[in-house]
């Protein structure tokens, strides 16, 4: 599995397991060790959830499993988020709103370390962009949490260029990544210049929702029925799954993204794994480019 060096702590395997929907797997810890042995086997190593995902319950479902088997943790890389407060019964919250507080954020990690059974967070990001945020605050947080052993490295999570140059500055350029949705449907930061401004930092993404949550394959939409129509004969000439296809195009780009894969099923899990070994041809990236209609070359 080719990894991808965020600093000299911290590498990822280039694809990276997601448990945005862990809660729904309905797996009790034995077979999500299992689940996460059979990753690992594949050459994933990386997981990737949050604070606020499966209601504030998907961090302790991954803890128990490590519980359960610590020897997992030498062999894997978490990744998680802070800085989003949603209604919960156990947190006093009237509404979703976001915190990045330098309170806000030691408070989170230390949780976060208790759910997940760990001593380290090996990638801990921002979540969402928020309007308040102080950037010499949540530098602040990071550098004390690094300082203190408790993460290994920082970055943040859907943020545009120019809020994401703002807190690399206020880091000394310690950022290691944005996590930000790219799909053959999705071009937001295509069109924004984050993949030119990460390439400029020589930062690689990580890219959730890779196959635009399905509507790549069940969408009736206009868009999506046109980017069929390139995909299905495509994947024929090069011998393999429409996924698997989606996959290699969003990895070939040079910006050598990280590819989150979110499925339960392993096999859909050896897809995008397999797309490491598909080299598209240039023509055959810009037809998929271009096949929504979404795009125009200038």
């Amino acid at each position: 599995m080719e990894k991808i060096q965020f600093n000299h702590e911290v590498s990822i395997s280039r694809i990276v397991q997601g448990f945005w929907r862990l809660h729904q797997w309905n797996l009790d810890a034995k077979q999500l060790v299992d689940f996460m042995h059979q990753c690992v086997d594949l050459g994933v190593t990386s997981f990737d959830t949050a604070e606020v995902y499966g209601n504030y319950n998907s961090e302790a479902l991954l803890g128990e499993a490590l519980s359960l088997d610590p020897s997992l943790r030498s062999k894997i890389e978490i990744i998680t988020k802070t800085g989003i407060n949603k209604p919960h019964p156990d947190r006093p919250y009237r509404n979703k709103y976001f915190d990045t507080t330098y309170d806000k954020i030691i408070q989170s990690c230390n949780e976060s370390l208790q759910k997940l059974n760990t001593l380290y967070i090996d990638v801990y990001l921002i979540h969402r962009e928020d309007p308040l945020i102080d950037h010499a605050e949540v530098a602040r947080a990071f550098n004390d949490l690094k300082q203190m052993g408790k993460i290994k490295a920082y970055g943040v999570s859907n943020f545009d260029p120019f809020k994401f140059e703002a807190l690399h500055e206020h880091t000394s350029k310690q950022l290691v990544t944005n996590q930000i949705e790219i799909s053959p449907l999705q071009f937001e930061h295509f069109n924004s210049g984050m993949l030119d401004l990460l390439q400029k930092h020589r930062i690689h993404p990580m890219i959730w929702s890779p196959l635009a949550g399905g509507a790549i394959f069940n969408s009736d939409t206009h868009e999506a029925c046109s980017l069929r129509k390139v995909l299905k004969p495509m994947a024929d000439k090069y011998q393999c799954e429409v996924d698997t296809l989606v996959y290699a195009w969003l990895l070939h780009h040079p910006v050598k993204a990280a590819v989150i894969s979110g499925s339960q099923k392993i096999e859909r899990l050896q897809n995008c794994v397999n797309a490491l070994q598909i080299n598209l041809e240039r023509e055959d990236w810009f037809e998929i480019y271009l096949a929504s209609g979404q795009q125009v070359l200038r």
